[in-house]
């Protein structure tokens, strides 16, 4: 599929493609909610912004402007990248590692996935997410693989999440009974974001980052419950039994 991008934008992604190590260069695409296809680019003001996302097989990041990372410094799912304005049009520039990636979709393939700390995930980044992104990015150069939904993840992965989730539900309580309002509060954003994950895996749907993940997975209505958790070991225990009424997970019963 040809992808129409602004000439500056077009020239930018011919001169990745030229990197050493270099296989394709993709535009990105945007998930949103009860979506699976792409939305390439958005708009912020007179500025066009357009994702791309490039996969190497060898560490090179090049210089074209504007902030490059080095490999490996934006965590282990983003492995880089770049902020670029390229003659005024805004650009963010994603370092993929193919080698990597094609190691996860075959877990993945086999209902396995890891979920790794990265830089602005709050629940972290299962490893079968830059996965997705082979799957609904769109070419510019180069080719890539493009997998659908693996059928084995939709059995393990709803499991696992719920299981995170039931466990961040019994932390929340005990940091609850302490008055501990940050604490609770992020074990409850925590067990939220896994259900979402979780109803989202069991749908077959691809999910790129958390942004709007609770409102796909159908959670809005626990929105009100985490603005207003309260400060009080009270209203921080009524707040914990409200979340885990509202996803239908019971928290884990250690003892």
């Amino acid at each position: 599929m040809s992808v129409p991008l602004p000439a500056p934008v077009a020239k930018l992604a011919a001169d990745l493609a030229e990197l050493p190590g270099a296989v394709a260069v993709v535009l990105a695409a945007r998930v949103r909610p009860r979506r699976t296809a792409p939305t390439a680019t958005g708009t912020s003001g007179s500025t066009t912004v357009v994702d791309n996302a490039r996969w190497t097989r060898r560490t090179s990041a090049g210089s074209h402007g504007g902030y490059v990372s080095g490999l490996g410094e934006w965590g282990p799912i983003v492995h880089g990248g770049a902020w670029l304005t390229v003659e005024g049009i805004a650009v963010d520039v994603l370092f993929r590692d193919l080698d990597v990636v094609e190691r996860w979709l075959d877990d993945a393939q086999r209902g396995r996935f890891d979920v790794l700390m990265q830089n602005g995930y709050v629940v972290g980044a299962p490893t079968y997410l830059p996965v997705g992104e082979l799957s609904i990015c769109q070419p510019i150069v180069g080719q890539i693989p493009r997998p659908s939904f693996p059928q084995p993840l939709t059995a393990s992965a709803p499991e696992r999440w719920q299981g995170r989730a039931s466990v961040a539900l019994m932390f929340a309580r005990a940091h609850a009974a302490l008055g501990d309002c940050v604490c609770c509060l992020g074990m409850l954003v925590h067990a939220v974001l896994c259900a979402a994950h979780g109803r989202l895996a069991q749908r077959g749907e691809w999910v790129l980052n958390e942004k709007r993940l609770v409102q796909r997975a159908g959670l809005d209505d626990v929105q009100p419950l985490l603005a207003r958790p309260g400060s009080t070991t009270a209203d921080l225990l009524a707040s914990a039994t409200a979340v885990s009424a509202a996803l239908q997970i019971q928290p884990l019963n250690a003892r």
